[in-house]
């Protein structure tokens, strides 16, 4: 893997404008820029950090503080634009805020997660960053899967006779009544099309978004 380009970023966030080689002397650059999304950058700090607290929420607090390897890079860049597409779009309309308890209440789910508060902390300072940091990403998380859910999550219910159906091409695999592979097997579908659905709202976003990948690896990722 080619490393990544090395791009002066401002303490804010923001690429530094460009300057005579000479400016430039005994400048230190901050952090790596790995995406622009709508004029929104993203670094590699901040790519790894919230790839770290979506592993945390999904139960894998040990693999949180491990090397990120690219795949999982990848895949916390492409949540990443998409949250953030979402969001912008949301910002537009000035629609789907997120209740501070909704928040809090998901900060508290992330908690848990950890043996006690100084384990959480010590994470947070492992990473270079506070609660503070933490809390932006939760309430961005959070708001995405709000603004997604409210396209598609109609548009993803399952019929009892496309559960039927299924059951009655595949009950030779499935084992078992259909009475006692119902609730599973509906709640399987609905995940499965959910999925499908979502897939497809995320093209449509993107589709005039201005998302500029500058890292070679993500650059792997263009759809």
């Amino acid at each position: 893997m080619g490393c990544l380009a090395l791009v002066p970023v401002t303490s804010g966030g923001a690429v530094a404008r460009a300057a005579p080689p000479t400016s430039l002397e005994g400048s230190r650059v901050l952090d790596r820029v790995v995406a622009v999304v709508g004029g929104q950058v993203l670094t590699l700090s901040e790519l790894e950090f919230e790839a770290r607290v979506a592993l945390v929420e999904r139960g894998g607090v040990r693999a949180a503080d491990e090397r990120l390897d690219e795949r999982t890079l990848l895949g916390a860049l492409e949540l990443g634009i998409n949250q953030r597409l979402l969001v912008a779009g949301a910002d537009r309309l000035q629609a789907f805020a997120v209740e501070r308890s909704a928040v809090e209440d998901r900060l508290r789910r992330f908690r848990e997660r950890f043996e006690d508060e100084p384990a959480l902390l010590s994470f947070l300072a492992r990473h270079d960053a506070d609660l503070d940091q933490l809390m932006v990403v939760l309430e961005r998380s959070a708001r995405a899967e709000r603004i997604l859910d409210s396209r598609i999550r109609l548009r993803a219910q399952v019929s009892e006779a496309e559960v039927r159906r299924y059951w009655e091409e595949h009950k030779s695999t499935l084992g078992g009544s259909y009475e006692g592979v119902h609730d599973a097997l509906k709640e399987r579908l609905m995940r499965e099309r959910y999925g499908e659905l979502a897939k497809e709202e995320f093209k449509r976003i993107r589709a005039d978004a201005r998302v500029r990948r500058v890292a070679p690896f993500a650059q792997e990722a263009r759809p």
